[in-house]
């Protein structure tokens, strides 16, 4: 496990954002990317009967909905061990394959970080 500390700011800043939106909604994961410009966009996950999205593909979702043409950084926080392949897939449609994936515990502990390649 990495401490948080281990993160720039603006990284710190989105993995806080998604523990925040995870606690806030009482869903199974919360998300935060940043888009080219520096926006946020937060997101927890989505478990309609119609509609089932990953917080991280909502987050994606509402990047794009509001105009982002990349991302600079996406991070989720969950009991999962790894980020899952559909996640990473949705990250690398919009940012590309080298646009860091940080997954966090729900305590906020920086399990890993890969790329959505």
């Amino acid at each position: 496990m990495t401490d948080t500390t281990d993160l720039d700011a603006e990284d710190r800043k989105i993995v806080t954002l998604a523990r925040s939106a995870r606690a806030r909604n009482g869903v199974p994961e919360g998300a935060a990317v940043r888009d080219e410009t520096g926006r946020t966009y937060v997101a927890g996950t989505v478990a309609l009967e119609s509609l089932k999205l990953s917080a991280l593909q909502t987050a994606v979702a509402m990047a794009v909905a509001s105009g982002a043409t990349s991302l600079e950084a996406a991070a989720v926080v969950s009991a999962a061990e790894t980020p899952s392949d559909a996640d990473r897939a949705a990250v690398r449609d919009l940012g590309g394959p080298d646009t860091p994936v940080l997954l966090a515990g729900p305590d906020g502990t920086l399990r890993v970080r890969v790329t959505a390649g």
